[in-house]
């Protein structure tokens, strides 16, 4: 590890140091804290030309504020965020906009998320909790390099982001940022090379060149899997250019990006067979101490997958972050609200009662509701979360799943609901990719399809017969929603069915980027509705 490396994690820790005192110190002040939250944004929002052609007052009380305005979606802003982005002006909220955020979520094609002033204080709350943390509970890991995951636009939408990085490290603020770009493995430019697949080789090149990784962060686990699966379909072309220092064909599309250069890693790679093998990513990164990805819900096979390649590292889960805001992140342990980044409220997931953070309970599931420093107000997620305890008042919670779900022909299934039958499939040692809902599955109607990934090599015989046992294990749990039975004795939806390929990860993953999801975004999900004309590797195994 490098002076500049030393250097950037000494006085880092330093920086990061007091936000962590900041947010257990104020442990014991969740509600006073909150209001306080509430009374900056509304003087915030009073002041814009949004804020007060709604009427919003400055001097509202939270009880005020929940009563006079909605709960709120995307869709809610998009108009005054399209004037916003033409005009160049802030019109939500009296804080000038550093840039526009592209996300394409879970189930929605590309939003533009305003990224204020406000709203990148708000985030540079919780992140200087979290890394203050890091340097406490894995000091190890203050002692490599950091790979803090860049989600990359599709290629054909890089034109419009005026050369916008969906970098992590820029929740951070100027000074901690900068501090952090000289622990980094890999250069934030390589987000700026002309294609995905461009962006996605220079950052493996980059990590495979660092014998002192010491953290990987990603998003979902998927993303982290597929970066060493790449380098193993890479490896001959990557030990190349890293024998060489040269991007040799790709020279052209890498924006002025050097190529590293490592003897080490080109043998290493040269001398690789290509298998997932623990034992060669110990050879090539020996100082990795912690993995950070998505670890609850639909996530959990895939994390346990990912770790289980990377044994030697700590692994930790990420807690409920989205693009518009963050919920809970990783804390000694836990996973508390992040009580002083946003205003929260949450709707009971049962009875649909509003409630203030200060007013959960204990085992209650509940779904969160925002109001940030881009101007979104009320702003209500999609994610059911269970109260785990508290640290001090500061309530815990446990991601379950998604609240949306799929309703083909009133059917009503809900992602919790695929979730469940899910957790609940003998799966032979399959991993399950996601529950597909189809308009057109077998027979040309409606119906609902499980995607498992198994291993390589599994006989046809022995890879139908799995089939067909996950298929009738699926339509049984299914048709112990009422709704679901109704459908199929009303001959609306065709008897589940199951699709087992060895790369279905990746033909899942593939059609998601065909259907606008951004790069580093996509995530395995419990439930899938994909209209429109189905793969035709999936069509093939449908119609057989």
């Amino acid at each position: 590890m490098g002076a500049g490396t030393t250097l950037g994690h000494h006085l880092l820790r330093l920086l990061v140091a007091p936000g962590r005192q900041r947010f257990e110190r104020h442990l014991g002040e969740l509600e006073s804290v909150q209001r306080a939250r509430l009374s900056r944004w509304l003087s915030a929002v009073a002041r814009s030309p949004e804020g007060q052609r709604r009427g919003i007052r400055a001097d509202w009380s939270w009880e005020e504020f929940s009563r006079q305005l909605p709960l709120s979606t995307y869709q809610d802003h998009a108009e005054v965020i399209a004037q916003q982005r033409a005009r160049k002006q802030s019109l939500l909220i009296d804080s000038p906009v550093m840039r526009y955020q592209p996300t394409s979520g879970s189930t929605s094609a590309v939003k533009w998320v305003p990224y204020t002033k406000m709203f990148l204080d708000e985030l540079d709350q919780v992140i200087t909790a979290w890394v203050g943390d890091l340097y406490r509970q894995f000091p190890q890991q203050g002692r490599g390099t950091h790979y803090w995951s860049l989600s990359w636009i599709p290629t054909e939408m890089r034109s419009q982001t005026a050369g916008d990085i969906n970098d992590d490290m820029k929740m951070l603020s100027f000074g901690k940022r900068l501090l952090a770009y000289l622990t980094q493995a890999a250069p934030q430019e390589i987000a700026l090379a002309q294609s995905s697949d461009d962006s996605l080789f220079a950052t493996i090149a980059y990590l495979a060149a660092d014998d002192a990784l010491g953290f990987i962060s990603v998003w979902s686990p998927t993303f982290g899997l597929g970066l060493l699966e790449q380098m193993s379909h890479w490896r001959e072309e990557l030990s190349q250019v890293m024998s060489q220092g040269n991007w040799g064909r790709r020279a052209a599309s890498m924006a002025g990006v050097p190529c590293p250069r490592s003897s080490r890693a080109a043998s290493l790679l040269r001398g690789w067979d290509g298998r997932m093998d623990p034992a060669f990513f110990k050879a090539l990164w020996p100082s990795l101490a912690v993995v950070s990805a998505w670890d609850t819900a639909a996530a959990t096979p895939w994390a346990r997958k990912l770790h289980g390649f990377l044994p030697h590292a700590n692994f930790q889960g990420k807690g409920l972050w989205a693009t518009e805001g963050v919920v809970t992140f990783p804390f000694q342990g836990r996973y508390p609200l992040s009580y002083l980044s946003h205003l929260y409220e949450f709707l009971d997931a049962n009875d649909g009662q509003t409630l203030a953070a200060w007013q959960l309970r204990e085992g209650q599931e509940v779904i969160p509701v925002m109001t940030t420093g881009s101007g979104f107000a009320r702003y209500q997620m999609s994610d059911v979360l269970r109260v785990e305890g508290s640290l001090g008042q500061v309530p815990c919670l446990t991601f379950l799943g998604r609240n949306d779900g799929v309703d083909l022909v009133g059917e009503k299934t809900s992602a919790t609901t695929a979730q469940a039958v899910q957790d609940g499939l003998l799966l032979s040692g399959a991993l399950p990719v996601t529950l597909l809902a189809l308009d057109e599955a077998r027979g040309r109607t409606p119906g609902y399809v499980l995607l498992v990934e198994c291993e390589e090599g599994v006989p046809d015989q022995r890879r139908l017969a799995m089939q067909n046992d996950l298929a009738t294990q699926v339509e049984k749990a299914l048709q112990a929603n009422f709704h679901y039975k109704l459908a199929r004795e009303l001959g609306q939806l065709q008897h589940a069915a199951c699709v087992a390929l060895p790369h279905m990860r990746q033909i899942y993953m593939d059609q998601c980027r065909e259907r606008g999801m951004i790069e580093g975004n996509i995530k395995i999900e419990p439930l899938r509705h994909w209209r429109g004309a189905v793969p035709s590797m999936l069509r093939e195994s449908l119609d057989a």
